[in-house]
């Protein structure tokens, strides 16, 4: 099985190593890419090499994009570089189930690759999903993945490790989820406990002009 995960600078550490993580236990390939291959720099400061451009295209079992920073976000989809938002367009069109864990649906909706699904995403980005994106039906109740077809969206960081099984469910079968889940001891109890709190105004900043992808 092949993965493709598109990562750039300001994209979140847990969207990318923690499914990374689960997919290699599955014996999925991952293979990371971005606009220019090098370093790439997660929101926290880490620093991760993606040796692929964007510029090769060819048929993959999943393509997973990540959430990030605002600011990165907000770049990626109305800056004047519209390679990332093409990729994924192309990408899509070659890939078995597409996905994206926490901001990243922001991304994909704008590649207008949610229209007409349910989806779901950070708490704090539904708001802007609900105004911006019209097309796409966002899932009551906050749930962790909401699988439509062939696109699987998760909602907060966290929640690409939920989604993540899912898929590898979807791709090798319960057995291979379950070991995986094994292996990872995947079987969290927090230590705490609070609710998702209601949220009018997204963190996502004001972007002169802004549109939606044609």
């Amino acid at each position: 099985m092949r993965i493709v995960i598109p990562v750039y600078d300001g994209v979140d550490l847990l969207d990318v190593c923690g499914p990374s993580e689960l997919f290699n236990w599955a014996k999925f390939g991952v293979e990371l890419v971005t606009r220019k291959p090098g370093p790439v720099r997660f929101a926290n400061g880490f620093e991760i090499n993606a040796m692929q451009g964007l510029t090769s295209v060819t048929s993959c079992d999943a393509l997973w994009v990540p959430g990030g920073e605002p600011a990165a976000l907000s770049a990626l989809m109305y800056g004047a570089d519209q390679s990332y938002i093409q990729f994924l367009v192309a990408q899509a069109a070659v890939s078995q189930y597409v996905c994206s864990v926490c901001e990243g649906a922001l991304l994909l909706a704008q590649a207008r690759l949610l229209d007409g699904y349910a989806a779901t995403t950070h708490w704090a980005f539904i708001p802007y999903l609900l105004e911006k994106f019209p097309a796409i039906s966002i899932a009551d109740g906050h749930p962790r993945y909401v699988l439509d077809r062939n696109r699987l969206t998760g909602g907060g960081v966290s929640s690409g490790l939920d989604e993540s099984l899912r898929l590898i469910e979807l791709l090798g079968g319960t057995p291979l989820a379950q070991s995986v889940q094994q292996n990872a001891q995947y079987y969290p109890v927090p230590p705490v406990s609070s609710e998702i709190p209601n949220v009018i105004q997204s963190p996502m900043p004001a972007v002169q002009g802004e549109t939606l992808a044609a």
